[in-house]
């Protein structure tokens, strides 16, 4: 079944919608009929702007709100067939000097939305975009979603909790879920203005620039890097699916690429940029697991979904788009031309 004839004339919201995922997944909802709403609280450096979504700012609604406002969500989850719900603090350095925002905003935060559901919406059906960072240190690769769960920092630990209240209010209160473990996702409409998440898109605005991109060890860990239209592409297809309901998948890629070869690979097709290699910090070395790379089986029995952008290809794309917009994400500001 295509998105269009699914989608069509459905009621959908979006939390952290003007942000890199969000603002993609908005763009293929909205081009398949879906009534689409977007919350976003604009936090500063989280990645939300206007400017994702000009090419719709007439055919959605924007709602400048916060998760964790209880009233709020009370009132925009009702009547929503299918809610998205990407809205999150996903600052891994931040969160090992102030664990506090990864517990309000991922943990209070996702609670507040279920029990909106569960109060005013209960036939609504939820999305959840997690991370691979809740298994921690790969015990076996590729890893699959039944290896042990581990997480190394307070954002992982705090995602995979929220993973835990969606299932936990999916076989209590019958409020139905799917949770999604994405994998380190790059291309269009991602935050530009700084390293602490977005690491290939990061390495893509220094490459741009034709600055040095520092290549940390010996450049040989192992990650699957996956394209944004391919996650949204998953998303979707898990929305779709209800034998997915109440289960957890993989969203990554099985063919893993080195960290140097990822490098190599962006100054390559950008023609510039340099590279060099550079000792861990402390702040990335402590959270480091190693090699990573995701087993996809289960997405792609059950949800009939996989990749389907080489990673030659998706750094193109997203090379080009921020080529032409680059003042719009380089800069200090947020705003769009709205």
């Amino acid at each position: 079944m295509d998105f269009e004839k699914f989608f069509n004339g459905k009621k959908v919201l979006i939390t952290g919608g003007l942000g890199f995922i969000g603002s993609n997944l908005a763009i293929k909802l909205v081009g398949a009929g879906a009534k689409v709403t977007l919350l976003d609280a604009m936090i500063p450096g989280h990645g939300g702007n206007l400017f994702n979504v000009e090419s719709i700012k007439n055919d959605i609604i924007v709602n400048f709100s916060d998760i964790r406002d209880e009233n709020s969500m009370n009132y925009i989850v009702r009547e929503k067939d299918y809610i998205f719900h990407l809205a999150g603090q996903n600052d891994h350095i931040l969160s090992l000097t102030n664990p506090f925002p990864d517990i309000d905003i991922n943990i209070k935060g996702s609670a507040v939305l279920l029990e909106a559901c569960a109060k005013f919406n209960k036939d609504t059906k939820l999305i959840y975009t997690g991370t691979r960072g809740e298994y921690g240190s790969a015990v076996q690769l590729p890893v699959k979603e039944d290896r042990p769960l581990n997480p190394k920092g307070i954002y992982e630990l705090s995602s995979l909790t929220a993973q835990k209240l969606f299932k936990i209010y999916n076989d209590n209160h019958n409020i139905k879920s799917v949770s999604l473990r994405l994998t380190n996702v790059y291309g269009e409409r991602a935050q530009m203005q700084h390293s602490r998440f977005g690491v290939v898109n990061w390495f893509i605005r220094l490459a741009i620039d034709n600055q040095t991109i520092k290549v940390f060890g010996d450049g040989s860990i192992l990650r699957d890097f996956l394209y944004v239209h391919d996650t949204v592409n998953a998303i979707l297809k898990s929305a779709m699916c209800d034998k997915a309901y109440g289960d957890v998948f993989n969203v990554g890629v099985d063919k893993p690429t080195s960290f140097l070869n990822l490098v190599k690979t962006i100054i390559e097709v950008a023609g510039s940029g340099k590279w060099e290699f550079a000792p861990f910090t402390p702040e990335r070395a402590a959270q480091e697991p190693g090699d990573f790379y995701s087993d996809i089986t289960k997405a792609k029995n059950i949800i009939g979904w996989e990749p389907t952008t080489e990673l030659k290809e998706g750094i193109a794309m997203t090379i080009d788009y921020y080529r032409k917009y680059k003042k719009l994400y380089w800069g200090g500001s947020n705003d769009s031309i709205w």
